[in-house]
C-alpha cells in the first residue's frame, strides 16, 4: 500500500472518529440538559410541597379553642397513647388540637384502670368520650 493511500484512509479513520466525539458529546450534552430540567423541575416540585405542607402545619386545628378551654377548665386525659389503640382514638378526635389537651400518662394518674380516663372537675370519667359529651361536662362550646 503507498503512502498516499494509507494517509487517505488514516484521514478517514480521523474524520470517523471526530463525527463520531461529535455525535457523543451532543448525546452528552442533551443528557446534561435533561438532567439539568428534571433538577429544576424537582426543585420546584420540593419547594411547593415543603410550603404547602408549612401552610398546613402552621394552620391551627378546627378544635383549638375547644381543646384550649377543656386544658383551662383543668380537665385532663390519662391514657397510654404509645400503645392503647383507645386512647389514639380519642386523641384522634382532637386531631391537630390535641396538643392543646392537658394529657398525662395513665400510670401518673390517681388510681387509673381503663384508658383513656378524663378526670373533670374531680370526677372520673373512663373510655373515650365523645366531643359533645366533654363539651356538656365541661360547659367549653364545640
Amino acid at each position: 500500500m503507498d503512502t498516499s493511500r494509507h494517509e487517505e484512509l488514516r484521514l478517514k479513520q480521523v474524520q470517523r472518529n471526530a463525527e463520531r466525539d461529535a455525535a457523543l458529546q451532543a448525546k452528552n450534552s442533551a443528557h446534561a440538559s435533561r438532567r439539568k430540567k428534571i433538577y429544576w423541575t424537582s426543585g420546584i416540585v420540593l419547594t411547593l410541597v415543603l410550603l404547602i405542607a408549612g401552610i398546613a402545619f402552621a394552620m391551627p386545628g378546627r378544635l383549638d379553642s375547644f381543646a384550649k378551654c377543656l386544658s383551662e377548665k383543668d380537665a385532663v386525659m390519662y391514657g397510654a397513647i404509645e400503645w392503647c389503640s383507645y386512647t389514639q382514638d380519642q386523641a384522634g378526635m382532637f386531631g391537630k388540637s390535641f396538643k392543646f389537651i392537658t394529657y398525662e400518662d395513665h400510670t401518673n394518674g390517681p388510681n387509673i384502670k381503663k384508658t383513656p380516663t378524663w378526670q373533670i372537675n374531680g370526677q372520673m370519667y373512663e373510655n373515650v368520650q365523645s366531643l359533645e359529651r366533654l363539651s356538656a361536662l365541661t360547659g367549653c362550646p364545640l
